[in-house]
């Protein structure tokens, strides 16, 4: 049966389309994914169509296939209508399996206005209380630290992304006086944070066995020893998995000095946001980190999306680096249950960047938006007719 959920601002019905492992049919019928692409604003329109070429040729290598479906929610989209998206929109978008989406932000529209106004909605309603980042240092990527080698960094940030810092409730009083306040209050729930905890050991589990969690327990006198408690009491549950803790500011110095210290790093949703923007930068480029906003249990759809924003500065000269996006639509593959063709993606990228002949200006080269991706997409190909 159909999950329900009732998201607050529309209170309409949100129904989650069954998964494509449900659909019935022959089992030698061609898997079919329904995709819902959300190219945004600025660079997202030039990298989405980019992860979606790479996509269709891992799929004609793999046996499956997409029916892609455009909305064009954006800033563009609020500064003609109000909204950054329908009342009906998180309904509509409960049909797909997955989203895919590039990037959102204008210049003209305030941020907090455009967060709140489509990606928040998208992970609270459906429950993607996890924000998984992949940190990787590649072979042809100059790290900006000095002597790492490729392989040598390689973890990932998990970020609880449905409460924590990031709520909306608060407010200001006595606005544009000299006694102006402004109030935001931090949820920590124990269901929130310990299934977060679960979700970062059960993938320690699958790799260095060892998760780091940040927390900043001797100033935050409340919340993060609630986050320390809950993290001591979920290590207890994965005795095979090293667990270790330090604070955010001294976790930050640790990832300039120390990155080959970790495997999986857990934290709050503010703590989760700003590591998974440094450890990008810590390998070389924000340009090519990927994300998924995840609900693992699959009860509602989970969204893709590269780290980097839709820079305005760059947009339309077709010039951003897209394996971002690319990459993410790898993490797409794996959470719809084709690891072969994640892996195939991965393996592209990798050869890609290492050949260092196709680049893009973030990394030092001259190559555009669509002859980055075409080579990915074209060694997914090759490795197709070899095979």
């Amino acid at each position: 049966m159909a999950k329900i959920l009732y998201h607050s601002s529309s209170h309409n019905e949100v129904r989650k389309r069954p998964d494509s492992s449900e659909q019935k049919g022959p089992r030698s019928q061609m898997q079919s994914f329904n995709i819902a692409v959300i190219a945004g604003d600025g660079i997202g329109k030039e990298v989405i169509p980019e992860g979606i070429r790479v996509l269709e040729a891992a799929g004609r290598r793999f046996n499956f296939k997409f029916t892609w479906r455009e909305f064009d929610w954006s800033c563009e989209k609020y500064l003609s209508t109000g909204t950054m998206m329908p009342a009906d929109g998180l309904c509509e978008l409960a049909k797909y399996d997955a989203i895919f989406l590039g990037a959102v932000g204008d210049p003209a529209v305030p941020d907090h206005v455009s967060l709140w106004g489509l990606l928040i909605p998208i992970r609270r309603t459906f429950q993607q209380y996890v924000n998984l980042r992949p940190v990787r240092l590649f072979a042809g990527i100059e790290s900006p630290l000095k002597n790492w080698q490729p392989g040598q960094i390689d973890f990932s940030i998990v970020r609880e992304n449905n409460e924590g810092e990031y709520s909306n409730i608060g407010g200001r009083l006595y606005e544009g006086t000299p006694d102006e306040m402004a109030v935001q209050q931090t949820i920590f729930t124990r269901r929130g944070v310990e299934r977060i905890l679960r979700f970062a050991f059960a993938l320690a589990r699958k790799s260095k066995k060892h998760v780091t969690s940040a927390t900043k327990s001797n100033g935050i006198i409340y919340t993060m020893p609630f986050w320390d408690e809950c993290f001591k009491k979920i290590s207890a549950e994965y005795p095979d998995v090293r667990a270790d803790q330090y604070h955010i500011d001294i976790l930050t110095a640790h990832f300039v000095k120390h990155p080959d210290w970790f495997d999986v790093v857990v934290g709050s949703n503010l703590f989760g946001d700003i590591l998974s923007d440094l450890g990008p930068a810590v390998v070389g480029s924000i340009g090519i980190a990927p994300s998924a906003n995840l609900n693992p249990e699959k009860n509602f759809p989970s969204m893709f999306e590269p780290v980097h924003g839709s820079a305005p500065d760059i947009a339309g000269k077709g010039i951003a680096n897209p394996i971002g996006q690319i990459w993410s639509g790898a993490m797409m593959l794996r959470h719809l249950g084709q690891p072969e063709a994640a892996d195939a993606i991965e393996a592209a990228i990798t050869a890609v960047l290492a050949k260092q002949d196709v680049r893009t200006a973030d990394i030092g080269g001259k190559a555009t938006t669509k002859q980055m991706g075409e080579a990915i997409a074209n060694l997914v190909s090759e490795r197709m007719a070899q095979a």
